[in-house]
């Protein structure tokens, strides 16, 4: 795809494999900085779009964390999100860009809705209240984005990514999600030789997980091929327990000691998996790694990774 492509957030986790796939299929790809715009910002966006002049904007920058960094930042997990997409989108259609694509989040989903989450259920319910802040934030820049498509006729197209994982995450156990944080927790505990690991929650929730790279495989594909109104799920369709998903990993890591749970932390939702069905036929992406493959990988990464604290 020979195109001019604005990735934001391209330097972060998923946005850099996602520059990473653009350029190799021949797009030239810009990354705005934070240090050179914030895109909290009309008048950032503004200059951005101005001197980066693109014909595509791929919109990933977002504040985002696991259960814990959203209960500690409901307003700026809100209000960072929303203005950002609000502003971007706004922008985007005012200086001629040819295609925006949000990509959203799995939290916007309601709390409980009927499995596998199908892309028309997004609106019959209320988010899972410990990430609602951040899930209604990026759920409501799809109707924006509808809104100007039904009005402007602008082409803007929405994803809806499981969570991810792979290398280059935030291991941060502060800020991480969840395999990120299960990594490393596993790893400290095995160099202690400790003989137990604390987790939380009760390990009954189930969750389902997608390799950044594959993400990123799907972001290029819907870039290309999509251009319809509806949302997309991004996703492998397959689930796991949190229990096996803990036990997955220590044998991987190879940490024999046994688990604590938690339960006076919150498990979240009690269940995650996407039908993927409309990403199929709307632009033929499938993932292509597995579970175990990809939590390989990541724990390869993590390890050799220079600013790896293990």
């Amino acid at each position: 795809m020979n195109k001019r492509v604005v990735v934001t957030g391209g330097a972060g986790f998923l946005g850099s494999h996602v520059v990473e796939k653009f350029r190799a299929m021949g797009s030239e790809v810009l990354v705005p900085r934070l240090e050179d715009y914030d895109l909290r910002r009309r008048h950032n966006i503004e200059m951005m779009l101005y001197k980066m002049q693109p014909e595509i904007v791929v919109h990933l920058a977002a504040k985002v964390g696991g259960i814990g960094a959203n209960q500690a930042n409901p307003g700026s997990f809100f209000y960072d999100n929303a203005v950002m997409g609000v502003e971007l989108i706004d922008a985007a259609y005012r200086y001629g860009v040819e295609k925006f694509v949000q990509v959203g989040t799995v939290c916007a989903y309601p709390s409980n809705p009927p499995i596998p989450f199908k892309e028309d259920d997004l609106w019959n319910g209320y988010p899972e209240p410990t990430n609602a802040p951040y899930g209604i934030s990026k759920r409501m820049l799809l109707e924006m984005l509808q809104a100007y498509r039904k009005q402007y006729g602008f082409n803007g197209v929405y994803l809806l990514p499981v969570n991810l994982y792979g290398p280059g995450d935030n291991f941060d156990l502060q800020t991480s999600h969840v395999v990120p944080a299960l990594i490393r927790k596993a790893l400290e505990a095995k160099t202690k030789g400790a003989a137990s690991m604390s987790v939380w929650g009760t390990g009954n929730a189930y969750r389902e997980f997608l390799y950044v790279k594959d993400a990123a495989e799907a972001i290029y594909l819907a870039t290309e091929k999509y251009n319809s109104p509806e949302p997309v799920n991004i996703g492998t369709g397959n689930e796991i327990s949190m229990r096996k998903l803990v036990e997955h990993i220590n044998k991987v890591v190879g940490f024999e000691g046994s688990i604590d749970w938690d339960t006076s932390r919150p498990d979240g939702s009690a269940r995650r998996c996407l039908d993927v069905s409309r990403a199929v036929s709307a632009f033929g992406f499938r993932a292509r790694t597995s579970l175990e493959e990809g939590i390989k990988k990541t724990v390869e990464w993590y390890v050799t990774n220079p600013h790896s604290d293990i």
